[in-house]
Protein backbone atom coordinates (compact mmCIF):
# COMPACT_ATOMS: atom_id res chain seq x y z
CA UNK A 1 0.00 0.00 0.00
CA UNK A 2 2.55 2.54 0.95
CA UNK A 3 4.43 1.88 -2.83
CA UNK A 4 1.31 2.41 -4.70
CA UNK A 5 0.68 5.86 -2.70
CA UNK A 6 4.01 6.56 -3.11
CA UNK A 7 3.77 5.71 -6.63
CA UNK A 8 0.61 7.84 -6.84
CA UNK A 9 1.85 11.08 -5.13
CA UNK A 10 5.12 11.45 -7.02
CA UNK A 11 3.61 10.92 -10.32
CA UNK A 12 1.60 13.74 -9.64
CA UNK A 13 4.55 15.70 -8.56
CA UNK A 14 6.47 15.21 -11.51
CA UNK A 15 3.31 15.92 -13.88
CA UNK A 16 2.95 19.42 -11.17
CA UNK A 17 6.67 20.39 -12.30
CA UNK A 18 6.54 18.86 -15.96
CA UNK A 19 3.13 21.34 -16.26
CA UNK A 20 5.46 24.44 -14.33
CA UNK A 21 8.48 23.52 -16.57
CA UNK A 22 6.00 23.95 -19.45
CA UNK A 23 4.16 26.63 -18.57
CA UNK A 24 7.54 29.04 -18.68
CA UNK A 25 8.22 28.21 -21.89
CA UNK A 26 4.72 28.86 -23.70
CA UNK A 27 3.01 30.95 -20.78
CA UNK A 28 -0.39 29.11 -20.80
CA UNK A 29 -1.25 29.96 -17.17
CA UNK A 30 -1.82 33.29 -15.84
CA UNK A 31 -0.33 35.07 -13.16
CA UNK A 32 -2.54 36.01 -10.05
CA UNK A 33 -3.75 39.33 -9.87
CA UNK A 34 -3.15 39.46 -5.96
CA UNK A 35 1.14 39.22 -7.00
CA UNK A 36 2.67 41.03 -3.93
CA UNK A 37 5.23 43.51 -4.50
CA UNK A 38 8.04 41.97 -3.77
CA UNK A 39 7.66 38.75 -5.94
CA UNK A 40 6.42 41.12 -9.24
CA UNK A 41 10.32 43.08 -8.68
CA UNK A 42 11.74 39.46 -8.35
CA UNK A 43 10.15 38.27 -11.50
CA UNK A 44 10.74 41.26 -13.04
CA UNK A 45 14.55 40.65 -12.22
CA UNK A 46 14.74 36.75 -12.95
CA UNK A 47 13.30 37.49 -16.44
CA UNK A 48 15.52 40.11 -16.93
CA UNK A 49 18.53 37.81 -17.22
CA UNK A 50 17.22 36.06 -20.25
CA UNK A 51 18.58 32.62 -19.52
CA UNK A 52 17.50 32.07 -15.79
CA UNK A 53 13.35 31.19 -16.42
CA UNK A 54 14.42 29.05 -19.37
CA UNK A 55 17.00 27.39 -17.60
CA UNK A 56 14.63 26.71 -14.69
CA UNK A 57 11.74 25.60 -16.91
CA UNK A 58 13.70 23.34 -18.61
CA UNK A 59 14.90 21.90 -15.46
CA UNK A 60 11.78 21.47 -14.41
CA UNK A 61 10.25 20.02 -17.29
CA UNK A 62 13.23 17.27 -18.03
CA UNK A 63 13.30 16.55 -14.13
CA UNK A 64 9.72 16.14 -14.29
CA UNK A 65 9.36 13.79 -16.81
CA UNK A 66 12.01 11.67 -15.00
CA UNK A 67 10.12 11.77 -11.73
CA UNK A 68 6.69 10.58 -13.66
CA UNK A 69 9.20 6.94 -14.83
CA UNK A 70 10.09 4.93 -11.70
CA UNK A 71 13.39 3.74 -12.93
CA UNK A 72 14.37 7.08 -13.11
CA UNK A 73 12.84 8.50 -10.46
CA UNK A 74 15.93 9.41 -7.94
CA UNK A 75 17.51 10.88 -11.16
CA UNK A 76 14.54 13.33 -11.45
CA UNK A 77 14.23 14.41 -7.59
CA UNK A 78 18.05 14.53 -7.43
CA UNK A 79 17.82 17.22 -10.55
CA UNK A 80 14.57 18.91 -9.38
CA UNK A 81 16.05 19.56 -5.53
CA UNK A 82 18.07 22.71 -6.22
CA UNK A 83 14.58 24.25 -8.12
CA UNK A 84 12.45 23.16 -4.91
CA UNK A 85 15.29 24.83 -2.61
CA UNK A 86 14.70 27.77 -4.50
CA UNK A 87 11.00 27.41 -4.37
CA UNK A 88 10.82 27.08 -1.12
CA UNK A 89 13.42 30.55 -0.27
CA UNK A 90 11.20 32.47 -2.91
CA UNK A 91 7.79 31.69 -1.02
CA UNK A 92 9.66 31.89 2.71
CA UNK A 93 10.81 35.49 1.78
CA UNK A 94 8.45 37.02 -0.96
CA UNK A 95 5.52 35.31 -0.73
CA UNK A 96 4.57 33.36 2.63
CA UNK A 97 1.07 32.87 2.19
CA UNK A 98 2.06 29.75 -0.63
CA UNK A 99 4.23 28.26 2.02
CA UNK A 100 2.59 25.29 2.57
CA UNK A 101 2.51 24.15 -0.79
CA UNK A 102 5.84 24.92 -1.40
CA UNK A 103 6.64 23.37 1.98
CA UNK A 104 4.65 19.87 0.85
CA UNK A 105 6.34 19.84 -2.48
CA UNK A 106 9.75 19.96 -1.00
CA UNK A 107 8.59 17.24 1.81
CA UNK A 108 7.58 15.32 -1.05
CA UNK A 109 10.71 16.09 -3.00
CA UNK A 110 12.84 14.81 -0.04
CA UNK A 111 10.66 11.85 0.62
CA UNK A 112 11.39 10.38 -3.46
CA UNK A 113 15.18 10.94 -2.62
CA UNK A 114 15.10 9.27 0.88
CA UNK A 115 13.23 6.35 -0.82
CA UNK A 116 15.82 6.30 -3.99
CA UNK A 117 19.28 6.74 -1.38
CA UNK A 118 20.43 3.56 -2.37
CA UNK A 119 20.78 4.33 -5.68
CA UNK A 120 22.25 7.43 -4.80
CA UNK A 121 25.21 5.27 -2.99
CA UNK A 122 27.49 5.15 -5.68
CA UNK A 123 27.76 9.08 -5.71
CA UNK A 124 29.39 9.04 -2.72
CA UNK A 125 31.93 6.09 -3.43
Amino acid sequence: MKQKIFNAVSILFGLWMLNAGLNKFFNYMPMPEDMPESMLKLMEHLMAFGWMMPLVGAVEAIAGLLIVVPRTRTLGALAMFPVMVGILLINIVNVPSGLPIAASLMVINVWMLWEGCDKLKALWS
